[in-house]
């Protein structure tokens, strides 16, 4: 078969399928009819909008409601907060739930939990080290769970101390 035919055989068929689409319009025309002939529902007018009026709030003896309410400490920059200019330790660039306790060791009456991270590199630490985002640090060991406290926001603009733990994986 030569190209020619090829070209002319496609050319056929999609004629043929053009044709076959436009063939039976009476049944869409009839829709169109149906519809065009039904009675139109009456639509509600649009409502009228009430006119704003203005509220001059007076403070008075009451705070401000758009400054929050800080506690002492946060407004005089006491309690407790992160200290920003230490020295980082490689798990606290990890959250908590993605380290995993793998371990334990006890090394000259001293106790080192391993704690695996996301990256697959475990790493050896103990009481005073920190992991974790929130300044996590380590306070207790065992063989169950290593015990933290982080220092979080308060919502306030100050910090809170709470305590975390991390469980050691069960095999």
């Amino acid at each position: 078969m030569s190209p020619r035919m090829i070209r002319c055989g496609l050319l056929l068929a999609g004629l043929t399928l053009l044709g076959a689409c436009t063939s039976d319009m009476d049944e869409l025309q009839q829709y169109i009819a149906q519809v065009k002939a039904r009675k139109s529902n009456k639509i509600d007018p649009i409502p009228q909008i009430k006119q704003y009026e203005a509220f001059t709030y007076v403070a008075g003896d009451r705070r401000e409601p758009f400054t929050p309410s800080l506690p002492e400490s946060a407004r005089n920059g006491a309690g407790i907060h992160p200290d920003l200019s230490r020295n980082r330790e490689p798990l606290e660039e990890f959250p908590l739930d993605a380290l995993k306790m793998v371990g334990l060791i006890d090394f000259n009456k001293v106790l080192y939990a391993m704690i695996k991270a996301p990256d697959g590199v475990i790493h050896r630490v103990s009481v005073g080290n920190y992991m974790g985002q929130n300044f996590g640090k380590i306070t207790s060991i065992s063989e169950r769970e290593v015990l933290l406290d982080e220092i979080v926001p308060d919502g306030f603009g100050g910090f809170k101390e709470q305590p975390a733990s991390l469980a050691a994986e069960q095999k």
